[in-house]
């Protein structure tokens, strides 16, 4: 399975204000084959022909005078979406980002971001159904899952989807059986060997009579304890 964890840096918080729209000021991608970073990202500052706000200003720290080289965004739409094409995209608050990305990618007439991938999956909707009740910023999961975030004095796209796949990846390990089981021989990098065990003789202990009452000592302890509900009674 191919997965790309997906950020975005905005001028503010509201891409579909009437009057003066935020924009989005940086992207960040990283690539996830198998649940595993593949070392492939793709990363962009854009230009966003505006100020951004006070509060958005301090969370990423881009200026003005440091974008106003950059890109626009409809010079690197095509790019973005070859890079994203067909793979389901990991994003803490999907909705926030989702919103400035089908905003941009209107203004270039290309569509929904959704239409031009597999889906789309909100660790922090994840977050909540694993962590009721408990701050889920993604802060909050590296100190939670001990990813290491020591390096994140500002918000960064990039730096935060590489943050974001390691939170990823230690709130789904307890998948890695079922991958393992589901993975098609077709995937490249993956090698099934067939073991016929018809072929190996294998040797039967029996227990003998200490370990034998030992294991009715304990049955009787449980029964002891059940108040004579144990199941073995019962069915006995």
């Amino acid at each position: 399975m191919r997965q790309i964890v997906l950020d975005t840096e905005t001028t503010g918080f509201y891409a579909n204000h009437p009057d003066n729209p935020d924009r989005m000021v940086e992207v960040g991608c990283v690539e996830l084959i198998n649940r595993k970073l593949t070392g492939r990202h793709l990363h962009f500052y854009l230009n966003p022909g505006r100020d951004s706000d006070e509060g958005a200003l301090r969370v990423h720290g881009l200026t003005t005078q440091f974008l106003s080289d950059k890109p626009k965004f409809q010079e690197i739409a095509q790019p973005l979406l070859e890079f994203v094409a067909g793979a389901q995209i990991i994003i803490h608050n999907a909705p926030f980002d989702l919103s400035f990305l089908d905003m941009e990618l209107a203004r270039t007439g290309r569509g929904t971001f959704k239409t031009h991938v597999e889906s789309v999956l909100d660790t922090l909707v994840m977050a909540k159904e694993m962590f009721p009740g408990k701050r889920n910023s993604l802060d909050a999961l590296c100190d939670r899952l001990e990813v290491d975030n020591s390096g994140r004095t500002l918000h960064g796209a990039l730096l935060d989807a590489e943050l974001l796949a390691d939170v990823y990846i230690n709130m789904t390990r307890g998948q890695d059986a079922l991958i393992n089981e589901t993975s098609s021989p077709r995937e490249p990098g993956v090698v099934f060997e067939k073991i016929d065990l018809r072929g190996f003789d294998l040797t039967v202990l029996q227990a003998n009579a200490q370990e034998m009452a030992a294991h009715d000592d304990v049955l009787a302890q449980l029964d002891k304890s059940s108040g004579g509900k144990t199941v073995w009674k019962l069915q006995a």
